[in-house]
């Protein structure tokens, strides 16, 4: 799809791409909910709201840490022609226009539990992305201190891939040498970056009774500078807790989309396309969730984000 102010670029396991001019992009968060890398064939509703929401929340409350690709999220902003006639009517509350960036091929994240692949990882060999932990770690366990713990990009229907920190610098090689940066010095400053937003973020979920116990940034180059994109710290890609739940030894009760993972684990499905149809009462139940997240992360009113697009009490 083209026009003379906007292509259709791609969709992604969640969002929609479109260019708008030469430097900006349109991101169009669907209601699309993908698990183990699988874009399931069941929506949630309103889910691309929760994310662009909780989006706009933390990318307001840590540009002080990394500057981040958001330019506006009003439609109004957006030139004719970019997006078809249906998908501009539902811009409101799910889109977000941004900086053009050059993406980074890693996925960074940093954890605080031990928990997920983490898990999975400390148990075969006491160590996760090549980081020694203390040993007698039980699930759950909150880390010493926070870990960054990249991993590969997965195409859709693929797996990301824990590496560890010297495999990360060689995979931001090419992404820094075209942008005049020494490779070792842009990893270094993705994990100090990486592990600031965590820390923030961390003590403001504690703030109102949530743990994070990991999450997932992406980041990219714009002019060179190392910037925040995609999402920051939704319930796609994060892990959260409730603190007044918390009992370590084993899984958690989480506002994310573990709740889908449990579910699909007792499934007889081999985690390829296509995955499983959900049922009503884990659609509903997963919605719940997320809606909750929003809520107790924003402090604001969801059915007031619906109506007004403001995020407020």
């Amino acid at each position: 799809m083209t026009s003379a102010t906007g292509t259709y670029l791609r969709s992604g396991k969640v969002r929609d791409l479109y260019a708008v001019g030469d430097d900006r992009l349109l991101l169009v968060a669907s209601d699309r909910l993908s698990a183990f890398d699988v874009v399931l064939p069941t929506d949630i509703a309103d889910k691309g709201r929760v994310l662009t929401g909780v989006s706009r929340f933390w990318f307001d409350r840590t540009a002080d840490i990394l500057p981040n690709h958001l330019l506006g999220t009003d439609p109004a902003a957006v030139p004719a022609g970019v997006v078809p006639d249906d998908v501009a009517a539902d811009l409101r509350g799910r889109m977000m226009l941004c900086r053009r960036a050059t993406v980074l091929p890693v996925e960074v994240v940093v954890r605080g539990y031990l928990a997920g692949s983490g898990w999975k990882a400390y148990r075969a060999d006491g160590a996760v992305c090549g980081i020694e932990l203390p040993r007698g770690l039980r699930e759950s366990d909150r880390l010493p201190e926070p870990i960054l713990t990249p991993a590969t990009k997965a195409e859709i229907g693929e797996h990301d891939e824990n590496i560890d920190f010297p495999t990360m610098v060689g995979a931001l090689d090419a992404a820094a040498s075209a942008a005049g940066l020494d490779a070792l010095d842009l990893a270094e400053r993705v994990r100090a970056a990486g592990l600031a937003l965590y820390e923030r973020a961390s003590a403001h979920c504690e703030s109102v009774g949530l743990l994070l116990a990991d999450t997932k940034f992406e980041m990219g180059l714009v002019d060179g500078a190392l910037t925040l994109v995609d999402e920051a710290l939704t319930p796609d890609s994060s892990r959260f807790w409730d603190a007044a739940t918390y009992a370590t030894g084993g899984p958690q009760a989480s506002f994310d989309k573990q709740f889908v993972r449990d579910w699909l684990e007792r499934q007889p499905w081999d985690k390829t396309w296509p995955g499983p149809a959900l049922p009503a009462d884990v659609v509903a139940g997963t919605r719940s969730r997320y809606v909750e997240a929003y809520e107790r992360i924003t402090g604001a009113s969801f059915e007031r984000y619906l109506a007004e697009d403001v995020i407020a009490p």
